[in-house]
């Protein structure tokens, strides 16, 4: 059996982002393009919290994008706006549906991969005619 003219292999070397974008504080996401698909690195310091570090960069109340997939280090606790909670680690393998707040829990960076897609996540752009930095709108940071 042959290989198919229209295979690719492709590989993405980790420390070579297409994109690092800094939250408000407390971290930076890295963003992967490989193929049709994104994949979100993020690195989230002690002290992050979605509500301080996103919420200005993306506008809403509560974090809006659903969210597929696994924690590399450190621990982070997820709060659903319906008060459900849940914490995930290192090794665990996650899916949060959007509407929901999140933090580190501890003094390690909490390390993950998101593979949702997210090529706008915390993603700062200029407002028309205000000249001034304002985060992704809620469509923007749901792609």
């Amino acid at each position: 059996m042959g290989i198919s003219p229209s295979t690719k292999l492709e590989v993405k070397h980790g420390n070579t982002p297409d994109e690092s974008r800094p939250f408000a504080a407390h971290g930076h996401a890295e963003i992967h393009k490989i193929g049709t698909g994104t994949v979100m690195r993020a690195v989230f310091e002690p002290g992050w919290k979605w509500s301080k570090d996103i919420a200005p960069l993306a506008g809403t109340k509560s974090c809006q994008a659903a969210h597929l997939g696994y924690a590399i280090s450190g621990r982070m606790r997820i709060r659903m706006d319906d008060g459900t909670e849940q914490e995930v680690g290192p090794g665990d393998f996650f899916r949060i549906t959007p509407g929901h707040d999140a933090w580190v829990v501890g003094s390690e960076a909490c390390i993950m991969l998101d593979f949702g897609g997210y090529g706008d996540y915390a993603k700062a752009t200029v407002s028309p005619g205000r000249g001034e930095e304002r985060g992704v709108s809620t469509e923007r940071e749901r792609r």
